[in-house]
């Protein structure tokens, strides 16, 4: 008789988590088990210290001052020199007691092996398609994948919602490890599946996709252990709603997968576990309203938080505990190791809400590892064409810091910057005071609303772009709604300019939320 087979993935201390997705929607009661909702984890709001009554006045940082080559332009200098209660040492210093004053969230009752865990598999299966689970995809496997999705794809909320309902009903332990209400999330574990599947034809990009994902899921708290149970209520899930597209040899393309995308997370979390921590925590040292629903934010970082301009990272705020929302660095790394964010309040946005309208300097945030490939060697001293819609701004900002902090003789750098109304454009002063240091540096406003301001171009960003060129030669950088970033390649893709040369991060969490 033939022995029962586990799969097995390799694990170690690394931690990585799976993406925070939907739990079960409101009113449906088809299915037995998905119509089981686990009770529902109110969130709790951490006690924050209150700030001091009088913050001591800090001096700010000196900047070397760089002579000018050609005598017509000053030395550059950052758009904040100083920052109220920088280095602030007492009772309450960083606010980082806050977090500690939190719950401790129990810890998963699943083993840690030392070198492999199994993967449940049916106890029916033999012990050739064990083995068979554990060979590399192929291109078999990947039409079986694609053709079941597309099945479930009409069906999405309802597969997740089952997915979530099995996870929680039988691994309660790791409910904590999600938000008490999931519904802005509700199609990522979906979205997350059809970007892997569409990309297994291409292994380098899905495998940097992954390693991204596993590194920054490490600020969930999930542990390497929960990858089986994971993976198990996902198969279980699909298998129930792909309908006739499913059977033993769909089952088995999926194991495949699913070993494949959850071994190259684990690795990634591990390997980025040995040099940096999950999460930092950051003291907001500034809050500065611009306009009535965007602010800017200098956050102090608790530990040297390493990133590039062009990048952005992952908040959380104490008031929505494991909610988290990704911002772009609106500024390029300064000596004082501060960072600043540009945030839009949105209709029904928890965390940006409670960063414009709530948050004040003393407050704790925490932030995950920074990310995204935006980013331009400044070395190669290629001229840049910059798209910078509403606060997508921020991370333009950045970079023309980071350029002039490179050096821009021989460069040019074109920065389009574009709003619906005058009052909108929040950071145009200040970039036209950069340009006015920096020869190199062109900024054009630009309104699609009504009421032109003096001095600004007329129209949506795109197609104002496109009038002017051509555009060959550059680099084209660019970040905002991510209907006009979609807009403004195909402009730039029909003036000829090459895809490579064409960087942005269409991340739909991007300043939403």
């Amino acid at each position: 008789m033939k022995s029962r087979r586990t799969l097995l993935i390799r694990t170690g201390l690394g931690s990585a988590g799976a993406a925070a997705v939907p739990v079960l929607p409101q009113g449906q009661a088809s299915d037995p088990v998905a119509a089981v909702e686990p009770e529902p984890v109110r969130p709790s709001v951490p006690v924050i210290p209150p700030p001091p009554a009088q913050p001591p006045a800090v001096p700010g940082p000196s900047y070397p001052e760089t002579p000018s080559t050609t005598g017509t332009a000053p030395a550059f200098q950052p758009l904040f020199t100083d920052a109220p209660g920088l280095n602030w040492a007492g009772s309450g210093d960083s606010r980082s007691s806050a977090w500690a004053a939190r719950p401790p969230v129990p810890q998963p009752s699943v083993p840690q092996l030392p070198v492999a865990l199994p993967v449940a598999v049916s106890s029916d299966e033999s012990a050739e398609s064990a083995e068979s689970a554990e060979l590399p995809l192929t291109a078999r496997d990947i039409e079986l994948i694609r053709a079941s999705l597309a099945v479930v794809e009409p069906v999405a909320d309802r597969a997740t919602a089952h997915f979530y309902a099995l996870l929680f009903l039988r691994h309660p332990e790791v409910r904590s490890l999600f938000p008490a209400a999931m519904d802005v999330q509700r199609d990522r574990l979906f979205r997350t599946l059809l970007a892997a599947a569409r990309g297994a034809e291409d292994p380098e990009a899905l495998r940097a996709r992954l390693s991204a994902l596993g590194r920054g899921h490490r600020r969930y708290g999930t542990l390497t252990g929960h990858y089986a149970p994971v993976g198990e209520c996902l198969v279980q899930a699909l298998a129930r709603y792909a309908g006739n597209r499913w059977g033993a040899d769909t089952e088995l393309a999926w194991r495949r997968a699913y070993r494949l995308i959850s071994t190259i997370m684990i690795e990634a979390a591990e390997e980025d576990a040995r040099t940096s921590p999950p999460w930092w925590q950051g003291e907001v040292v500034r809050h500065e309203r611009r306009t009535r629903d965007v602010a800017v934010l200098t956050v102090r970082p608790d530990q040297a938080y390493p990133f590039r301009a062009g990048q952005y990272c992952s908040l959380e705020t104490p008031w929505w505990p494991r909610v988290w929302r990704h911002y772009s660095f609106a500024s390029a790394p300064r000596p004082d190791g501060l960072l600043t964010f540009h945030v839009k309040a949105v209709q029904a946005g928890w965390v940006s809400n409670a960063l414009v309208h709530r948050a004040a300097p003393g407050d704790v945030l925490r932030l995950g590892p920074a990310a995204g490939a935006m980013t331009v060697d400044h070395a190669a001293g290629t001229d840049l064409l910059c798209l910078g819609g509403g606060t997508g701004i921020a991370p333009i900002r950045a970079l023309v810091e980071e350029a002039a902090e490179h050096g821009g003789p021989g460069r040019s750098v074109e920065v389009f910057y574009g709003a619906r109304h005058a009052a909108e454009l929040y950071e145009l002063d200040a970039l036209r005071g950069l340009a006015g240091r920096l020869p190199w540096l062109t900024v054009r406003p630009v309104l699609s609303g009504t009421g032109p301001a003096e001095g600004t171009l007329t129209g949506e960003l795109p197609e104002v772009v496109g009038r002017f060129g051509p555009w060959s030669g550059r680099e084209a950088v660019l970040s905002g709604p991510p209907a006009m970033v979609r807009r403004g390649v195909g402009v730039l893709l029909r003036m000829g300019l090459p895809a490579e040369r064409i960087r942005h991060d269409l991340v739909g969490e991007l300043a939403s939320g």
